[in-house]
């Protein structure tokens, strides 16, 4: 069995991310690996032709160091803990930035919570969850934060 020192837990810093936290940190305590904590912010790039307003580059950008705020407290929770724990801010599409990151980072495992998206929500604009485990570098162990 391969081991598991680097595990990708995504979060988005909705309701549930500190149920997602909370799982990613005991699966991790677990397997002795280091947490490397993710967060990726909509570029909003597949909106162009309707939002070309130059508000939404400010809107980006102070959504940007609000989160890289929220994650350095996160990062500086946890910090102490054995396996370590580390974070990132990018912008870009949440599932490709998610499955280059562990690829970058040469992560062992990715811990993803689900929004638990049916029907024609899941299929006008699909499921992150769905997209980092059909592309992952490695494999992924899907939470529904909601059960």
């Amino acid at each position: 069995m391969t081991e598991i020192s680097r595990v990708v837990v995504p979060i988005d810093f909705s309701s549930n991310t500190d149920k997602v936290v909370e799982y990613g940190l005991s699966i991790a305590d677990k397997l002795g690996a280091q947490v490397l904590f993710f967060h990726v912010i909509n570029n909003f790039q597949g909106y162009d032709m309707m939002l070309m307003h130059p508000s939404f580059l400010g809107m980006t950008k102070d959504l940007e160091l609000k989160a890289e705020e929220h994650m350095a407290a996160l990062v500086k929770e946890y910090a102490q803990r054995e396996g370590g724990a580390t974070g990132n801010v990018i912008v870009g599409d949440a599932a490709d930035e998610i499955i280059s990151y562990a690829k970058l980072e040469k992560a062992d495992m990715i811990i993803i919570g689900t929004h638990g998206v049916k029907g024609i929500e899941k299929i006008l604009i699909g499921s992150t969850a769905d997209r980092v485990i059909k592309k992952a570098p490695c494999p992924v162990l899907v939470f529904n934060p909601y059960t």
